[in-house]
């Protein structure tokens, strides 16, 4: 499946965004920009949308606002505890840092993941 790329004006966003939050490491996830705290992905870019992991409550709040919902991977495959950021808060500063600020604060109460050890393939 081919996924369509994030604007480069969205990009940029994202990344200053997240540059607010200096612990936290950029990288790719579906082939587009995400930021990971302690290896757990807390926002990222799918397409022209960007995508916050959330508490229950809050992740509920931002689902229910117009143009907010599940973030889906495909069509009816969501990924569980995400929500779609909806444009009239990715369009606006102070909304985006206080929505961004909420998901960092929670990813900092997870457990860190550790990496797995890759092992090596064997030769046919």
């Amino acid at each position: 499946m081919e996924w369509t790329k994030p604007s480069k004006e969205l990009v940029q966003r994202f990344d200053n965004a997240i540059a607010s939050y200096p612990p936290a490491e950029r990288r790719l996830m579906f082939g587009m920009p995400a930021a990971f705290l302690n290896g757990n992905m807390f926002a990222g870019l799918h397409g022209e949308r960007m995508f916050l992991r959330l508490p229950d409550m809050l992740r509920a709040e931002l689902e229910a606002k117009e143009g907010g919902g599940p973030f889906e991977v495909m069509p009816g495959r969501a990924m569980s505890g995400y929500a779609i950021v909806p444009p009239s808060i990715l369009g606006d500063t102070t909304q985006l840092e206080d929505w961004l600020g909420k998901s960092f604060e929670y990813v900092q109460t997870l457990p860190a993941k550790v990496k797995k050890a890759r092992t090596a393939k064997a030769k046919k």
